[in-house]
């Protein structure tokens, strides 16, 4: 390891223990900044950012991705998505099952097509988004199935509780017209929650459980 990257590791391993943006990096305290706050252990902090060293760091495009959910009613199918979102994916090369994955969602960003279904899922008997401001995933697994298919686990907290959950995960790399450009990919995961496990007991009767989570991320290749 150079001076240069020892330095920087340093500084990095000051800011997660004592959370003073002044001792890092600019580009490593915005790849940082959405996690801290004891928000993600700082070991996986510091994997990520390994990971970005080592040129396997890919993070979220946000005005090209989609973050939505649908849940079933007995009116309707309830379609929604969030607008602000970041986070980044870690892959190794080959199909090693290393892999990390980190995504934080801000649940006043979520929106629908009417107006009084968006305000009924921002209050209290759904997201509660004046006190639950994020939902937070941080994976804790990642096995490859096929060369472009994986199981990605992981811990989401969503209304400050935190339950497991498995992603069904599409991985395509997008082909760029000039071979100089930023390496992207495109992830496509899917699961399931159910909603009262998260303490969204509202409407039950009218209202299903299942709620179905679906990305559809570009993600770029961190150059640090």
């Amino acid at each position: 390891m150079n001076a240069i990257r020892l330095l920087r590791r340093l500084a990095l391993a000051m800011f997660l223990l004592q959370g003073s943006a002044a001792l890092v990096a600019a580009e490593e305290e915005d790849l940082c900044e959405p996690f801290l706050n004891s928000k993600v252990d700082a070991s996986l902090m510091a994997s990520m950012l390994t990971a970005a060293e080592n040129g396997q760091l890919y993070r979220i495009n946000q005005e090209s991705s989609q973050v939505g959910f649908c849940v079933d009613s007995q009116l309707s199918r309830v379609e929604g998505s969030f607008r602000d979102f970041r986070g980044g994916l870690a892959l190794d090369s080959g199909t090693s099952s290393d892999g990390q994955a980190m995504v934080v969602i801000r649940t006043d960003s979520v929106d629908t097509d009417a107006t009084l279904i968006k305000q009924l899922l921002k209050g209290d008997s759904f997201f509660d988004v004046e006190n639950n401001p994020e939902i937070l995933f941080v994976s804790t697994g990642f096995e490859w199935t096929s060369a472009t298919t994986a199981k990605l686990e992981g811990d989401i907290t969503l209304r400050g509780v935190t339950r497991p959950v498995v992603f069904d995960v599409t991985l395509t790399e997008i082909t760029q017209a000039s071979k100089d450009a930023d390496k992207k990919i495109l992830v496509k995961a899917t699961t399931i929650l159910n909603r009262t496990d998260f303490g969204m007991t509202s409407l039950t009767s009218l209202v299903s459980d299942n709620v179905r989570l679906c990305m559809s991320v570009e993600a770029t290749r961190y150059k640090s």
